[in-house]
C-alpha cells in the first residue's frame, strides 16, 4: 500500500511518512504494523471526539440509509442540514442566526470574502502577517507567508497585511476596507492568542469604519479552547464566523454564519452569490450535528482547561523553550526546526503521534481529540519528555 501511495496519490511534500493505516477507535490510531499509536494531533484539529466515536459513526450510518445526495444547496429542505443550522444558532450569540454550510475551511473562507464585498459594496481587504486561511487562491490571497504565496502570484489583489496584537496598525483599517479577517487563534504561526483587549479594539475599529469583521475559528472551533469558538473568551462577536476542521468530526466540512441580513445578499444582485453542489451533504450534516450535540451537552468543554493545565504541568523541559496556545491547541517551541521534526519523528517510533505547526516548524503541534483522558495526557507526554532526554 505505500508504494502504491507514492506512486498514485499526489504528495504535499518530499517527506511524506506513508504510515499504514488499519484502523483508529478513540485517542488511538492502529497501523497495519500492528502497533498503536497514541493521536497527539487529531487528523491536525479535525477529530473532535476521537476516532470512530460511537454516535458520529451511528449518525453517518443512519443517514447513510435514508438518502445521500439529493439536490444542489439550497435547493432541498433536509431534516441533517436544518438542524445542524439551527443548533448553530441556538449555541452561538446574536447577531449570528444563519449558516451557510459549505465542503471545506478553505471554501467557507472563500465564501466570506465574498459576503463581505458584497455587502459592503467595497473592495479592500485587511489581514494579518503570519495568517494562514487555506490554498484555495482566495485563501491563500489572505494568508499571510509569503513564501507560500509567491509561486502562485497573481492572487486576490486590494489585500493589505498588518500585524497580529499591535494596535499601531489600526489605521490602516478605513472606509475602503470591505473586511478584516483574522484568526482569533492564529494557527500556522504557532498558535498565538490575542492580547488583553486587542480584539475588543479592533470590533470597535472596524465599526468607527463599517468594516466587517471575520472571525477564522476552522481550528478552535467546536470546543477545542473550551468554549464552543474561542472569539467567546475575548468579549466580541465577528460579523462573520468561519468554522470547519472539527465541527465534522472526521469528516470534510466548512460554513460560515452572520445574521440574516448580511448574509441574505447572496442571495440576489446576483442570485446565486455563492453556490456549491455538495455542500450541506445531509451524511456530513449528520456527523457535523452528532459532533456539535456531543461537544455542547457531553461536559467536554469544561475538560478543556483541567487538559490544558496537565499538559503544561508535565512538559517541563530543559529543551523546551515556552509553549504557545490556548486549551487544547498548544505549540511547543523546541527551539529549531530541524530538531522539531526529529524529535516528530522519534515520538512516532515510540507510539506517539506528534506534527509541527506549518509556518514556524520550530514549534511541536498538539492538538488531540477533546476526549482525550488525563492518563493518555500522561502517556503521550511521559513519551515526549523521554525524546527529549535522548536525543
Amino acid at each position: 500500500m505505500q508504494k502504491d501511495f507514492f506512486s498514485y496519490q499526489a504528495q504535499t511534500t518530499q517527506f511524506a511518512a506513508g504510515f499504514e493505516v488499519e484502523k483508529a477507535v478513540g485517542s488511538y490510531i492502529y497501523g497495519t504494523d500492528g502497533k498503536k499509536y497514541l493521536d497527539f494531533v487529531a487528523g491536525v484539529s479535525a477529530n473532535t471526539l476521537g476516532h470512530s466515536h460511537p454516535k458520529v459513526v451511528g449518525a453517518i450510518k443512519e443517514q447513510a440509509e435514508k438518502y445521500l445526495h439529493v439536490m444542489v444547496y439550497g435547493e432541498y429542505a433536509q431534516e441533517k442540514p436544518v438542524a445542524l443550522c439551527k443548533l448553530l444558532a441556538e449555541a452561538t450569540p446574536d447577531p449570528l442566526e444563519i449558516t451557510y454550510l459549505v465542503n471545506s475551511g478553505a471554501e467557507a473562507i472563500d465564501g466570506s470574502l465574498k459576503l463581505a464585498k458584497r455587502y459592503t459594496g467595497r473592495e479592500e481587504i485587511v489581514s494579518f502577517k503570519d495568517s494562514y486561511h487555506g490554498n484555495t487562491h482566495g485563501a491563500l490571497s489572505v494568508s499571510g507567508n509569503e513564501t507560500h504565496k509567491r509561486e502562485f502570484r497573481p492572487l486576490l489583489p486590494m489585500i493589505s497585511f498588518i500585524e497580529f496584537n499591535n494596535e499601531k496598525d489600526f489605521d490602516k483599517i478605513t472606509e475602503k476596507t470591505a473586511c478584516v479577517i483574522l484568526e482569533t487563534v492564529q494557527g500556522a504561526a504557532g498558535f498565538l492568542v490575542p492580547n488583553d483587549d486587542y480584539l475588543v479594539k479592533l470590533k470597535r475599529r472596524c465599526e468607527e469604519v463599517g468594516a466587517l469583521l471575520i472571525l477564522d475559528e476552522i481550528q478552535p472551533g467546536f470546543g477545542r479552547t473550551g468554549k464552543l469558538f474561542s472569539f467567546e473568551h475575548f468579549g466580541i462577536v465577528p460579523d462573520i464566523l468561519v468554522m470547519g476542521k472539527g465541527m465534522g468530526g472526521g469528516v470534510p466540512v466548512g460554513a460560515f454564519m452572520s445574521s440574516k441580513e448580511i448574509m441574505g445578499t447572496l442571495a440576489h444582485s446576483p442570485k446565486l452569490g455563492h453556490i456549491t453542489t455538495f455542500g450541506g451533504n445531509p451524511l456530513i450534516a449528520a456527523s457535523s450535528y452528532a459532533t456539535l450535540k456531543e461537544v455542547l451537552e457531553s461536559g467536554l468543554m469544561d475538560e478543556v482547561e483541567e487538559k490544558e493545565k496537565l499538559y503544561r504541568e508535565l512538559l517541563v523541559h530543559p529543551k523546551i523553550q515556552n509553549i504557545n496556545g490556548k486549551g487544547l491547541m498548544l505549540a511547543v517551541n523546541l527551539g529549531f526546526p530541524e530538531y522539531t521534526l526529529d524529535v516528530a519523528k522519534k515520538c512516532m517510533e515510540k507510539g506517539l503521534i506528534v506534527f509541527w505547526q506549518l509556518y514556524r516548524n520550530e514549534y511541536l503541534r498538539i492538538s488531540p481529540p477533546l476526549t482525550i483522558s488525563l492518563d493518555e495526557i500522561r502517556e503521550g507526554c511521559q513519551i515526549i519528555l523521554d525524546v527529549l532526554n535522548e536525543n
